[in-house]
């Protein structure tokens, strides 16, 4: 029962080259960066990755996809990742994007056990039609589309056939766990990190705090230790190393303007809430 590994490479010693990987974390908050730099130090490669976005600010998930270890990559938001959009244009990523709650709910479901699901988004759109590009030619030439999906109808309503995500492995990052395997995670770490646990067939779990088995109140576990296999306790520097993505400040001054602003009009009436 006791699931703890004494260090992040031996973790993730049995993940090969080519394997699948559902990987938690919402932008930068919940991200297992220490489980995805020991895939790096150990070198493996043509990774397919399905994860909400491939990392930002040389971190995460961007440092493999840097070093050119990603193959392929099932998420829903790139955003400012510049190196993911260059070698998604170059022909050198295969990338499937999909609607957020979309990929939630495949991970989910994949991890339920159910094979497919139908839902309306998507519905009207080349998510449904086909003809996404999944693969460039380096030229602006598309080599590899998503095909069309069935779609059905239910009480008038068309919605769009879906398939469950299952992973060879599954990385995640949780705020606390015990040796069983039971974990809790803080606020927007919580958005991906059980769905893609649930989705991988081999889960491994980093954890900030690890307490001993009976110390988290059963009611506090959002995800149960049967979903895990693995479990790595950080050390408090690793724990501690946590980017802001987009951080945005005002100064003192341009505050202080604002809240007389606010308070003058509040005081003519003319604020509204």
């Amino acid at each position: 029962m006791d699931k703890v590994v004494a260090t992040a490479v031996e973790a993730v010693a049995d993940v090969p080259d080519g394997a699948s990987l559902a990987v938690g974390g919402f932008g930068l908050s919940g991200v297992p960066n220490v489980l995805i730099q020991a895939l790096y130090e150990r070198g493996v490669g043509g990774l397919s990755v399905v994860s909400n976005n491939c990392g930002a600010m040389e971190s995460g998930l961007a440092v493999l996809l840097a070093a050119g270890r990603i193959a392929r990559v099932t998420g829903s938001y790139i955003g400012a990742n510049k190196e993911f959009a260059r070698q998604y244009l170059a022909g050198e990523l295969e990338v499937e994007l999909i609607p957020q709650g979309t990929l939630a709910e495949r991970l989910r479901a994949g991890g339920a056990g159910i094979p497919a699901f139908y839902t309306p988004a998507g519905v009207g759109t080349q998510v449904a039609e086909g003809g996404l590009p999944w693969r460039y030619d380096g030229s602006g030439g598309v080599t590899l589309a998503s095909p069309p999906k069935e779609v059905r109808e239910f009480d008038g309503v068309e919605y769009v056939l879906e398939r469950g995500i299952r992973t060879d492995f599954a990385l995640v990052r949780a705020a606390k766990g015990d040796r069983h395997g039971n974990l809790v995670f803080n606020r927007s770490a919580r958005n991906f990190n059980p769905l893609a646990a649930t989705a991988g067939r081999v889960t491994i779990a980093e954890v900030e705090e690890l307490v001993e088995p009976g110390a988290i109140d059963p009611d506090a576990v959002h995800l149960p230790g049967v979903f895990v296999q693995r479990v790595v306790a950080l050390t408090p520097e690793q724990a501690a190393d946590k980017r802001i993505e987009q951080r945005t400040v005002s100064p003192p001054a341009a505050r202080r303007n604002r809240q007389g602003t606010v308070s003058a009009s509040a005081a003519r009436g003319t604020v509204s809430g």
